[in-house]
């Protein structure tokens, strides 16, 4: 039990401790010829310490105060040798100056970005060539009518592509209706890198029977397969399980619309009739940017 409490403390420390090291504090210091800088800029849930080196004390007046929390009441009466700091919770432009000068060193802004996702997923994580999957996720601000930016990087691809921008809705959310030609990395910025979400896609198969004993198969891709090895199976009852037939070579493809490819191969096998069949694609002929492939299942 003892050895329990103490793990989960530890836990908690490094909890505590990644939440503090998420946040960043940048400085402005006064001096008698003004601020340094005289422009910051920082994200949501930030801080910015104002540290005074002069030798007496100055008044800081922040414009808007909606949406801080400082450290002292606003304005912040900041004695020599002394310091406060504010801690910014709304995205916007925030004004401060030094009440008692009307030097435009005395005068600066402080801009707050809507930075980062708070959660980003992908739902189904994986699908089927020319299907779609939900990327969704929220801005850690919450606001509602922020640009969001969509890129993709599919499998084999040197770098990401802008594919769209979206606009979050009540609570920050977003989403987007990907259809990845591959294995696709969707990462979403919002003023800012953020998180990546990963979508796997399988190739499509499509069995048919052409006539007694002989099929089509047909697999759609962004790529050729020409050269792969296709699995035809039949479906065993007493065993309860899913047996191999013969291997298919598979011998053409055609152009469809772009980016598709369409594989193809025609081959006989004698089953027995109403028996159930089907074609498989395994991981080791499909490549590293797709899942393995199962095609729909027949009778024989």
């Amino acid at each position: 039990m003892r050895k329990l409490l103490v793990s989960l403390l530890a836990v908690f420390a490094l909890a505590a401790a990644g939440a503090a090291a998420g946040s960043v504090s940048k400085t402005v210091t006064i001096s008698k010829t003004g601020y340094t800088p005289t422009a910051v800029s920082i994200n949501t849930g930030d801080s910015v310490v104002f540290e005074n080196i002069d030798t007496v004390a100055h008044t800081v007046k922040l414009t808007p105060t909606t949406g801080t929390q400082c450290s002292v009441a606003v304005p912040l009466a900041i004695p020599a040798a002394g310091s406060a700091s504010c801690t910014f919770s709304s995205a916007g432009k925030f004004k401060f100056a030094d009440a008692a000068s009307n030097k435009k060193a005395f005068h600066g802004t402080i801009t707050v970005a809507s930075p980062l996702v708070s959660s980003l997923a992908a739902t189904p994580k994986a699908v089927v060539y020319g299907g779609k999957s939900t990327v969704s996720g929220k801005l850690a601000s919450g606001q509602s009518g922020q640009s969001v930016q969509v890129h993709a990087q599919a499998c084999g691809d040197a770098k990401s592509a802008l594919v769209a921008t979206v606009t979050t809705t009540t609570g920050g959310a977003f989403t987007y209706q990907a259809q990845p030609a591959k294995k696709t990395a969707y990462t979403l910025s919002n003023k800012g890198l953020t998180a990546v979400a990963g979508v796997d896609v399988a190739p499509s198969l499509q069995l048919a029977k052409a006539k007694r004993h002989h099929y089509k198969l047909l697999i759609s891709a962004a790529e050729s397969f020409v050269g792969k090895v296709a699995t035809f199976q039949r479906y065993r009852s007493k065993l309860k399980q899913w047996v191999k037939v013969k291997r298919v070579p598979l011998t053409a493809s055609t152009a469809g619309k772009a980016p598709t490819v369409v594989t193809s191969a025609k081959f006989r096998a004698t089953i027995k009739a109403r028996t159930r069949v089907r074609v498989t694609l395994a991981l080791t002929q499909v490549g590293a940017c797709y899942l393995a492939g199962r095609s729909n299942t027949i009778r024989s």
